[in-house]
């Protein structure tokens, strides 16, 4: 046979085979356009789903709180969220031209029925509150009927989730699998090809398809062992070995916007983790430390290019003081007056950043770093400020993660507000609202608590009253009484420091508890402080008061003692010092017998 019948059956064999090779290139392609194009339809379903579910919880919450805060706010947030409910209409419409099954699109009308009769219960709930009718709307909002129309919608939003993700996984996996059968008939296709070019045209084939080929074939293999981060060179020669590159620069690239969207999505379910995480942790804080150490702790997992501080407001509302970190932040000052943020003026998030062309906050200095400030609000106060900059080898997020700041912002800030107000009932509960000293409750607490301490072996009383206080409220009022009455308070406090607890007993007598003091040390305590509080003149409005004297009796433990007679021995002392002519102190234990029961009695 001859060399050119050879080579012409070779060329015709080659040509064929080159042409079948590009088609599977072209129909591996088209399969991974498909698997694209189920996968956008997957992503596409997936959030409509989570729009479904999360837009009833919103618009429920609104209407929630519209009837338990009475807030014009909520009720136009669930009036607008008509808007988005119509939009969210047309979208379920649009469900069908994504070729949506028979089931599927049951489950959705399934949606749209309960999602209807939540809504008129919603709006009939509001119109009877409007009406007068506040106990009717809150029992319709909280009530069975409601929670069981919401646990309906959101299980039918549940199952055409799963439906759709059932669907479109299984056209994912046709597609995939189409792809690579494709693709590994081009790859066999091409080894034949290169084998014959070899052998037969071998001058040809060398410099215009073996090489090529080759090289393609080492890409094709590592893009079906889905190494996308290959090299792909571009090859713009007109036939089937240019088409065939294409086919792999479109393959190549399907795969590396697939496995972008599986990272984001992987990133953004584990940003959504942590962020729940942290508000159940957020909820359990039972202290400002504990709530300082959570937001430190989870901040920088969330966003890891981040640095930040968190700062909360004193009770007089005029300065912000850091009370934790993270990432070493530079520009923000540890504490500044809350009218140098311009976040907490406009009461909205700030950024400040010359690249945004907007002005800085009067708390950072001049860097270019950018920063932003997030205000912590809680039923419309303001109670802190979450401050976020970026790293040196960071970015600012996009602005899905601003929301995401925003979102913890608000839940840090209900949190705080939780706990001032649960540290401003227990203040309420415990201590003195005149004086400021713990109360009579408080006192008998501490005494069935100190007669319940075995290894307690000294502890000192003293009852404190204030001599002739009636004069003070016959001749100046009973706000200058109020005034003398603070003044002792806070005398006490100065004078026994850490040494004890202060309490007001009742009236005009105060109470001071000396755990651990002697009965030599107390008296000396008790002196000193009969001397700080002789030693000044008050006056109020103008008015002088005079001199202002107390009477002071002080016990303590003695051996075979109980606790529980304390208060009664040295409020003996106490009777005894006043009927020595007052402004003194007398110790219980040089109390005659008779003159203790005579007292006690009494």
């Amino acid at each position: 046979m001859r060399i050119s019948v050879i080579t012409n059956w070779a060329y015709g064999v080659t040509v064929v085979l080159t042409v079948l090779s590009g088609s599977a290139f072209i129909l591996s392609a088209t399969s991974a356009t498909r698997e694209r194009i189920a996968v956008e339809e997957h992503l596409a379903l997936d959030d409509l789903a989570d729009e479904l579910a999360l837009g009833a919880e919103e618009r429920t919450d609104e209407a929630r709180l519209y009837v338990m805060r009475d807030d014009i706010r909520h009720l136009d947030a669930f009036q607008g969220k008509e808007g988005e409910e119509r939009r969210r209409e047309r979208a379920i419409r649009s469900v069908r031209d994504l070729g949506a099954a028979p089931i599927e699109l049951q489950a959705l009308e399934d949606v749209e029925k309960n999602a209807d009769v939540l809504d008129k219960i919603e709006e009939e709930a509001i119109a009877a509150y409007r009406n007068g009718d506040q106990a009717g709307a809150r029992q319709t909002l909280f009530g069975p009927e409601h929670d069981r129309l919401q646990t309906a919608l959101l299980a039918a939003v549940t199952r055409f989730r799963d439906l759709a993700n059932a669907r479109t996984q299984s056209v994912m996996h046709d597609t995939q699998l189409r792809s690579d059968w494709w693709g590994f008939i081009a790859k066999t296709l091409l080894a034949v090809t290169a084998a014959l070019f070899l052998s037969v045209l071998y001058f040809i084939l060398k410099r215009r398809v073996a090489m090529p080929l080759m090289r393609m074939t080492g890409i094709v293999t590592r893009l079906a062992k889905q190494d996308y981060a290959v090299d792909v060179p571009l090859d713009r020669r007109r036939d089937e070995i240019g088409e065939m590159n294409e086919a792999i620069h479109i393959f190549r690239e399907n795969g590396l916007e697939r496995d972008r969207l599986d990272a984001e999505r992987r990133r953004d379910q584990q940003t959504k983790d942590l962020i729940l995480q942290m508000m159940h942790r957020l909820q359990a804080c039972q202290a400002q430390e504990e709530l300082a150490e959570v937001v430190a702790l989870f901040s920088p997992q969330i966003f890891p290019d981040l640095a930040g501080n968190l700062y909360i407001m004193n009770e007089s509302r005029s300065t912000l003081s850091r009370i934790s970190s993270w990432h070493e932040p530079l520009r923000s000052e540890p504490v500044f007056p809350a009218t140098a943020c311009w976040g907490l003026r406009r009461g909205r998030p700030h950024v400040s950043s010359h690249e945004h062309g907007d002005i800085s906050c009067q708390h950072l200095d001049q860097s270019d770093t950018m920063g932003l400030c997030v205000p912590l609000t809680a039923q419309g106060d303001v109670v802190g400020l979450l401050y976020f900059e970026e790293r040196p080898q960071g970015h600012m997020e996009a602005e899905a993660s601003r929301l995401y700041l925003e979102l913890i912002a608000e839940n840090i800030g209900l949190a705080a507000a939780n706990l001032q107000l649960r540290d401003k009932l227990t203040n309420l509960s415990i201590r003195d609202a005149l004086t400021g000293l713990y109360n009579r409750r408080s006192l008998d607490e501490d005494m069935n608590n100190h007669a319940r301490d075995r290894e307690l072996e000294q502890l000192s009383c003293m009852m404190v009253d204030i001599d002739h206080f009636k004069r003070f409220n016959d001749e100046f009022g009973h706000d200058a009484g109020d005034e003398v009455m603070r003044y002792v308070a806070q005398t006490i406090l100065d004078t026994i420091g850490d040494a004890g607890r202060a309490y007001r007993f009742g009236g005009e007598e105060f109470t001071v508890l000396l755990p651990d003091i002697s009965d030599a040390e107390g008296f000396d305590i008790a002196e000193r402080l009969r001397s700080n509080i002789r030693g000044l003149a008050l006056s109020h409005r103008g008015r002088i008061l005079g001199p202002i004297s107390v009477s002071i009796g002080v016990g303590s433990l003695t051996e075979g003692a109980a606790v529980s007679t304390l208060l009664t021995r040295a409020d003996a002392a106490l009777l005894q010092a006043k009927g020595q002519g007052r402004n003194r102190t007398v110790m219980a234990s040089v109390l005659m017998p008779e003159d203790s029961k005579r007292r006690g009695s009494a």
